[in-house]
């Protein structure tokens, strides 16, 4: 295969069939391109006669989104694929196998879960999925504390560091979380029904002031390697298993951020239910499901966390002061909340929006969901610096739905 260019469906069947030993020899396999994101081709490789498949995930060099006015790089690639093949060594299971990355081509060959659906769409269809919170809080836990300063020598930590800065990736995010919503920008995307609230946040200083201090942490900290874009649309779940994908966005911040997009997402879908769920005591049963997933994703990570830092725990002076633990702990909990807020704020009246809220069809509904997650992103926001417990952020939500 030649130098880098996008794939085509027949080009994607040859290198499939190249894969040494996965497909029977001369079988007949079928291709499609399935990519529903912004930023990649994804080819659906199948052989009907063995069922066996794989998926092929290439770079673009631009956003699809928007179009090759608006250019990426394509070394995205190898940090995604480095970050999910490192993320299945410390967290075995719950992620998709690495079969093969092809630098020039700027393609990851991968396990295919077409057996899983993605998170986003079952919770839309009021689907549980009771092994989720125990997952994602293992994934969160080891990816991020192994990767750490108190997880990791510190001296290799800072190479790995080199390894996966990812500035353009991490330029969308600081303009698309933490800058856009908050003042007239072109790329701002929202519903006429509400620029009043749009306009709200643009004039609010004090919720300026938290955004602030909340981007100077995403530009600065480098606790931890983070996924960087978790979301409910980045995992892949069926009722008993859990698997996180397209870790394009990781990069060395803090640790509070990867944490905070799933509590944001939770909620997200919590605001949605306005809608999916009419019946008003099954949507309230649902929503505290969501709640009570809120809750276990933080408890269960702050239990995992802490036993891998006491059993494994390379920095002495924070491994034997148990009151930096406390600090420490309490300060990812309040940097999640903010997190989750700016996240919750941005699927709003941002760029890109999320299909729980923004697929709803009944003009009312959406508009009362879109209010309900800028009501509770801009809580989490506000009170972010000031929490003592996950039960704040369940209260917040809590409080805006009866508001």
């Amino acid at each position: 295969m030649s130098a880098y260019h996008p794939l085509t469906e027949q080009e994607a069947i040859q290198i499939a069939l190249s894969l040494d030993g996965f497909f029977p020899q001369g079988a007949a396999l079928t291709s499609r391109e399935i990519g529903d994101g912004n930023l990649n081709l994804v080819f659906h490789i199948t052989d009907p006669a063995s069922g066996k498949s794989l998926i092929m995930k290439q770079a673009l060099p631009y956003a699809k989104v928007v179009g090759e006015s608006w250019p990426l790089t394509l070394d995205r690639a190898r940090i995604e694929s480095e970050k999910l093949i490192l993320e299945g060594e410390l967290a075995p299971g719950l992620v998709p196998i690495v079969f093969k990355y092809d630098p020039e081509l700027y393609l990851t060959i991968m396990e295919d879960l077409s057996d899983h659906i993605i998170m986003r769409q079952g919770l839309i269809g009021g689907t549980r999925y009771p092994k989720f919170a125990d997952d994602i809080s293992t994934f969160m836990a080891r990816t991020l504390f192994l990767t750490s300063d108190l997880g990791m020598n510190q001296q290799e930590k800072k190479l790995r560091v080199k390894d996966f800065v990812n500035p353009e990736l991490c330029k969308i995010t600081e303009d698309l979380i933490f800058d856009d919503p908050y003042t007239d920008s072109p790329n701002n995307s929202f519903d006429p029904a509400i620029r009043d609230a749009a306009e709200a946040l643009w004039q609010d200083q004090q919720l300026h002031l938290e955004v602030a201090i909340l981007r100077d942490k995403f530009l600065t900290n480098a606790q931890a390697l983070l996924h960087g874009d978790l979301h409910t649309g980045s995992v892949f779940v069926t009722p008993e298993s859990t698997k996180v994908i397209d870790p394009e966005f990781a990069y060395y911040g803090p640790i509070g951020f990867d944490i905070g997009a799933v509590i944001a997402n939770l909620l997200l879908n919590y605001a949605g239910q306005e809608h999916w769920i009419a019946d008003a005591g099954k949507r309230s049963d649902f929503r505290q499901y969501l709640t009570d997933t809120v809750r276990d994703v933080w408890n269960m990570f702050d239990q995992k966390f802490r036993a891998l830092w006491n059993e494994q725990g390379l920095d002495r002076i924070a491994s034997s002061t148990p009151a930096y633990q406390e600090y420490y702990m309490n300060r990812l909990l309040q940097d999640a909340i903010g997190f989750a807020g700016c996240k919750m704020v941005r699927r709003i009246v941002g760029l890109s929006h999320v299909a729980d809220i923004d697929r709803i069809p009944d003009a009312a509904a959406k508009e009362k969901a879109q209010r309900l997650a800028l009501a509770i992103g801009t809580s989490l926001i506000r009170n972010n610096r000031k929490a003592q417990s996950i039960e704040e952020v369940i209260d917040a939500a809590l409080s805006q739905t009866n508001n």
